[in-house]
């Protein structure tokens, strides 16, 4: 398939028709004798996938794609280089190596790395891509890794696992014995060819959960891209006894907010009625769980002991999403008709019983413009919106 597809004309037709609609695309007769044209589709679709997500990959000739759901579910460049900054040495293993975004990184950090992919075909494109990247310190081994590691028996810098849930898991809480490989149980093998390793996981996964499953966890770092949790990386040291760091990490456009917490210390907030600022942290800070050591690290309120919004008399900066507050409304339903009935206004709830969307329909409010409308319950477990404007 790789030859077929890297035919110059076939190339060129991929490059050409990046940006047409797929669906309409596939209904054409195909040009091209030799190839299914399905394939070339397939690479229409996972390009266009790959524009914004995998800019390196997509500014390069000769570049195969996996299939679009492949690369909807690869890391992003911007996590994976964030991923290089936590390792070092001279070998790293990839134990679930798959299209390669994580290991081109890796490449950048540690002198050697091994890709191991139990799909030989995704193996191949991996291999391909790699070259044409010029990355020639990464070796891609197709087959079980568990058999690449007895068969090499040597000592790696870092093992780095990305497993993927079984199929015959879905509908279950998600746990890491669901997946495959399954870490848990082969926590002790592992340890016996590394003494760190980098375990990715969904966000969907409960960091405590996790932590019931795995032992030697130093550090969770908990990676958002641009406000929105992409995963979970468990940092896991030989030996390591102690309570791990939590290190919330959101990458924006614009640079990187870290917020770092460490497990055991708990911290004891201080509490307020809104002031003249609010802060709303960022997702990754909201799953990492931070929500007492918000308030003690910036020397800010908090609203309410469930209430995860924080407020403060003087502006500072923060990781997270900074207001202005205008007013504070009563939750009753005079004042609700007389400020936000039938307005137009961006809807958030914290610690309320409605839902945003229920609230729109309620109060026939229009959703959007400058206006930011938080309701939610202050410390004296009153009902209150909060009319703000984002600073």
């Amino acid at each position: 398939m790789l030859t077929q597809l890297l035919q110059p004309e076939i190339q060129e037709f991929i490059k050409q028709h990046t940006h047409d609609d797929v669906s309409k695309l596939a209904l054409q007769k195909n040009p091209f004798s030799g190839v299914e044209w399905v394939e070339v589709v397939n690479q229409v679709a996972a390009r266009q996938k790959a524009e914004t997500k995998l800019p390196t990959w997509f500014g390069k000739n000769s570049i195969i794609y996996p299939s679009k759901i492949s690369v909807e579910q690869t890391s992003s460049e911007t996590a994976a280089r964030y991923k290089s900054g936590l390792v070092s040495g001279d070998a790293l293993i990839d134990m679930t190596g798959g299209f390669g975004i994580d290991d081109y990184y890796f490449s950048k950090a540690v002198r050697h790395v091994t890709h191991c992919e139990m799909n030989v075909g995704l193996s191949a494109i991996a291999k391909h891509n790699f070259e044409v990247l010029g990355a020639d310190n990464i070796e891609c081994l197709p087959g079980d890794s568990l058999d690449v590691l007895t068969l090499t028996d040597r000592k790696w810098n870092w093992m780095y696992i990305d497993p993927s849930r079984r199929n015959d898991a879905k509908g279950k809480v998600f746990m890491l014995k669901d997946c495959l490989p399954n870490v848990p149980d082969l926590l002790s093998t592992y340890f016996e060819y590394t003494d760190n390793i980098m375990v990715k996981t969904a966000p969907l996964l409960d960091i405590s959960a996790g932590l019931k499953e795995l032992h030697s966890v130093k550090a969770i770092h908990v990676v958002a891209l641009n406000n929105e949790v992409k995963e979970l990386l468990w940092i896991l040291q030989k030996g390591f006894e102690g309570y791990p760091l939590t290190v919330a990490v959101n990458l924006t456009k614009t640079g990187i907010e870290v917020f770092e917490n460490p497990m055991g210390n708990e911290a004891i907030p201080t509490f307020s009625l809104p002031k003249k600022y609010l802060y709303e942290p960022n997702a990754a800070i909201m799953k990492a769980g931070a929500f007492n050591e918000v308030s003690k690290h910036y020397g800010i309120g908090k609203l309410h002991t469930n209430t995860h919004l924080y407020t403060s008399d003087e502006s500072i900066a923060f990781a997270g999403r900074r207001f202005e507050i205008e007013a504070v409304i009563p939750y009753q339903k005079q004042e609700i008709k007389q400020h936000i009935e039938g307005k137009r206004m961006n809807v958030s709830t914290r610690n309320f019983p409605l839902t945003p969307q229920e609230l729109l329909k309620k109060w026939k409010i229009k959703d959007g413009g400058d206006t930011y409308a938080f309701f939610t319950t202050n410390l004296t477990n009153e009902k209150v919106v909060l009319l703000c404007r984002k600073v």
